[in-house]
């Protein structure tokens, strides 16, 4: 059995909200194991036998589309991968600066050299990003709040369903996880 952390957008925002063990319920009732829901925000921990995680995703994007009457797009990652994304460090130094803020976009594939392009015309003093895999890495040198970029933006940017966590969430998933593995 392969460990698998499930990134699902839509969980808890905008009007859906979803109780944290009626999730684990849905995952249950797909017949995988070990499953967990790390915070409130759709980070959902399980193992399944199944090798190719994009037909988890799909699997799951219908299972939960059946149960909650709504789109839940997913992006499913192995604990490993998610421990690699932990550890890098596009913006080393301006962590340390007071007031950013650092947040992982997952993506169901790389950006394009285009989508790429268009992400970099949004850069500003406040804002910077960084795509590196199926990941795009914001720097947000305020509150996020404050910033005029928001998830529709970058979504319409990209060109395609994200969800997205705050660095601490990753990295506290990876020091859980990877290290059970």
């Amino acid at each position: 059995m392969r460990r698998y952390i499930a990134f699902l957008r839509a969980i808890n925002v905008g009007g859906h909200t979803v109780k944290m063990e009626r999730l684990r319920q849905l995952f249950e009732s797909l017949e995988f194991a070990g499953v967990e829901t790390f915070i409130a925000s759709g980070n959902v921990i399980f193992e399944s036998p199944v090798e190719n995680p994009r037909k988890l995703e799909e699997q799951i994007e219908s299972h939960l589309r059946q149960a909650l009457g709504y789109e839940v797009a997913t992006f499913i990652r192995s604990a490993a991968e998610v421990a690699a994304v932990a550890a890098y460090q596009p913006f080393p130094a301006e962590l340390d600066t007071e007031g950013s803020s650092l947040y992982v976009m997952f993506l169901a594939s790389p950006l394009s050299s285009e989508a790429q392009h268009k992400l970099s015309g949004l850069r500003t003093a406040v804002d910077d990003f960084h795509a590196h895999g199926r990941e795009v890495f914001w720097l947000c040198r305020k509150k996020i709040s404050d910033s005029l970029v928001n998830g529709a933006l970058l979504g319409k940017t990209i060109g395609g369903p994200t969800t997205m966590r705050n660095v601490t969430t990753v990295r506290k998933l990876a020091a859980k996880y990877a290290a059970q593995q």
